[in-house]
């Protein structure tokens, strides 16, 4: 789930219609695993096709896009590559937890649980390579442009906003401020009314734009500090220190300036601090990346979307409309304006 700041993060709330004409690098692997989790039947079974291959990643990535098209925004996807050495542990630990939930929900089911079963089946979400590679075709067959990350998508996609080729990263994690997003928008594929779990109450949920730079100011701290924030927190590369959350966190970066500071005055040890610094600091990335807009294959998408994978073929048409909108303003006289 990455570093959690929640608590000394503040963020403003804006309306799709606010990033129009942004081009956004969003974190791949976050948005897919967060459409395998809440694309589900009502038991939690996700969407599967006529073969019993699971397509809920598909039919986010498809009308998640196209919506977001629509009102004027530029999805760039940004995909995982090999994950540092030092994310292993964090990686098992997940394969664990989401073996664990697959469990409980068919215990929930064999129970008569639905609610219960649908919560846990949340938690078991699997993200394969085929799902992945799926993914890369449809967003190719749609015109939309990925980049391959030679190890952190977020780490990617912060540096392309840090370039200025994109305006902001978007992910549901806080990473991206770490590894030096200047923008960050979170919430920006999960729109729309969502059920709190256990009650039966909606809540709306709406795009949310995080500024580093005003964070920064507003914490009193340097990037490196809040690096270090994140590092006592606990990172996918580590597990943190006991009983220290952000607010004590920050306190102590404050009074102490760093982490060495820190560790000379308190009993705190932390390993491998040098390396997990790098990898914010100065992850690896590649310039080696293009983004580029192409036109959509309408026949490709009709092929893959509705004859392969059993999608509403008046659905997927309804659509591609909307891509034939994007593609018109595209190509208006005034593209340098629009882009």
């Amino acid at each position: 789930m990455g570093v959690d700041i929640s608590d000394i993060i503040e963020s403003k709330e804006i309306d799709m219609g606010n990033l129009k004409n942004q081009s956004i690098a969003i974190d791949g692997y976050n948005t897919l695993y967060q459409f395998l989790s809440i694309i589900r039947q009502p038991d939690g079974t996700p969407l599967m096709d006529d073969k019993g291959r699971i397509t809920s990643h598909l039919s986010g990535i498809f009308y998640r896009t196209v919506n977001m098209m629509e009102s004027g925004i530029k999805p760039i996807y940004v995909f995982d590559g090999k994950p540092p050495e030092l994310k292993q542990k964090t990686i098992s630990q997940r394969i664990e937890k989401r073996r664990a939930s697959e469990e409980e929900w068919k215990k929930a089911l064999e129970m008569g649980d639905v609610e219960k079963a649908r919560l846990y089946a949340q938690g078991s979400s699997r993200l394969t390579k085929d799902m992945v590679d799926d993914s890369k075709k449809l967003l190719e067959l749609m015109g939309v442009p990925w980049v391959q990350a030679p190890s952190e998508g977020e780490a990617q996609a912060a540096y392309m906003a840090m370039k200025g080729d994109v305006y902001a990263s978007a992910s549901q994690d806080f990473d991206s401020l770490l590894f030096g997003a200047p923008r960050l928008v979170r919430n920006l594929t999960i729109t729309g009314k969502r059920k709190i779990p256990r009650k039966n109450i909606y809540r709306e949920i709406k795009p949310e734009l995080i500024v580093l730079d005003e964070i920064l100011k507003n914490l009193g701290i340097n990037r490196e500090q809040l690096v270090d924030i994140g590092i006592l927190i606990g990172t996918d590369f580590n597990e943190g220190v006991k009983n220290i959350g952000p607010k004590k966190a920050l306190k102590y970066i404050k009074d102490y300036g760093s982490i060495e500071n820190l560790m000379r005055e308190k009993s705190i040890v932390i390993d491998n601090l040098d390396e997990i610094r790098k990898i914010f600091l100065r992850p690896d990335v590649t310039e080696n990346y293009r983004v580029e807009w192409k036109d959509y294959d309408e026949n490709g998408l009709m092929e893959f979307m509705v004859h392969e994978h059993n999608f509403s073929e008046e659905r997927i048409r309804g659509a591609i409309e909307k891509l034939k909108v994007f593609k018109k303003v595209r190509s208006q006289k005034n593209i340098d304006q629009w882009f």
